[in-house]
């Protein structure tokens, strides 16, 4: 084991980049516990005097802003937060079951073409809005746009090529003469995979669903194209928080932010082990 410790100047540098990561969170999380008196308040107030949870009761009660004379909300964040928990875990589950085994099929039967993760990874390579324009267009033919399985459709095809890869350099590490022995005892090619293979690569294809669950709980670009009234989400839910009678509702966007960050906090946490060596996509070897 390396016991090396840091030098001083490492230390310093590494608690540097630690205040300017966490900066952003601990002004959003202040910022969501002040009363709309301290939201503009010049010089800024960093840690407020009378903290209150107003902001997180008017996220649920749009008119509980009213007690300090500032307009309520249009909307409460209720359906978002529903709207973004259903497309999260729903697209989720098909982009892994999928990923699952498609990653299977590349990795056990595949011809070894080099061509193939460069095909699958395409769709990520152009940014997201020239992605949704061609959507828009497709769903509106076939009445898709502003319905949670429109929304679900893309968010799986939008993160289909990072599980498929992921799952892969999993499947990867397993000796294929696991799989030969489960066969030799009487299981199919399906069977060897479903009572060996999954159950052993089951630590990274939870790290896997974690991260896609993330991207997709997180995704806006997608909900803002493709959602209008019908349907809406946390990251939408955010930028409507802007009114003409009160302005940004710092404090209240604030408060959501800091609701929608817990999933991924919770997750990040649990996918940290696996995360860098799953987007490796299998290029790095035991």
């Amino acid at each position: 084991m390396n016991n090396r410790r840091l030098s001083w100047l490492q230390t310093a540098l590494l608690i540097a980049a630690l205040l300017v990561s966490m900066f952003p969170v601990f002004w959003i999380v202040m910022t969501a516990i002040k009363p709309p008196t301290d939201w503009n308040a010049s010089p800024a107030i960093w840690v407020p005097s009378a903290p209150t949870l107003v902001n997180f009761k008017t996220l649920f009660d749009p008119e509980a802003l009213r007690e300090y004379g500032v307009g309520g909300v249009s909307q409460p964040a209720t359906a978002a937060v529903f709207g973004s928990i259903l497309t999260a875990v729903t697209a989720t589950f098909f982009s892994i079951l999928i990923g699952l085994f498609a990653a299977i099929g590349i990795s056990r039967y595949g011809d070894g073409n080099k061509a193939t993760p460069l095909v699958i990874l395409s769709g990520r390579m152009f940014p997201p809005a020239a992605i949704a324009v061609p959507f828009v267009i497709i769903f509106s033919s076939v009445g898709m746009i502003d319905t949670f399985s429109g929304l679900i459709a893309i968010y799986v095809a939008a993160t289909l090529p990072f599980s498929t890869w992921m799952i892969k350099s999993f499947v990867d590490d397993l000796p294929r003469e696991i799989e030969e022995a489960a066969m030799i005892d009487g299981r199919s090619r399906l069977g060897s995979h479903l009572a060996v293979t999954i159950p052993l690569i089951r630590g990274g294809l939870f790290a896997t669903t974690l991260f896609i669950f993330t991207l997709n709980w997180s995704e806006f670009m997608f909900a803002l194209v493709l959602s209008y009234t019908n349907v809406n989400t946390v990251p939408v839910q955010l930028a409507k928080y802007v009114t003409a009678t009160a302005g940004t509702l710092y404090g209240v966007q604030a408060a959501l932010a800091v609701l929608a960050m817990l999933p991924l906090v919770i997750t990040g946490f649990f996918i940290q082990t696996h995360l860098a060596r799953g987007m490796t996509f299998g290029a790095i070897k035991r």
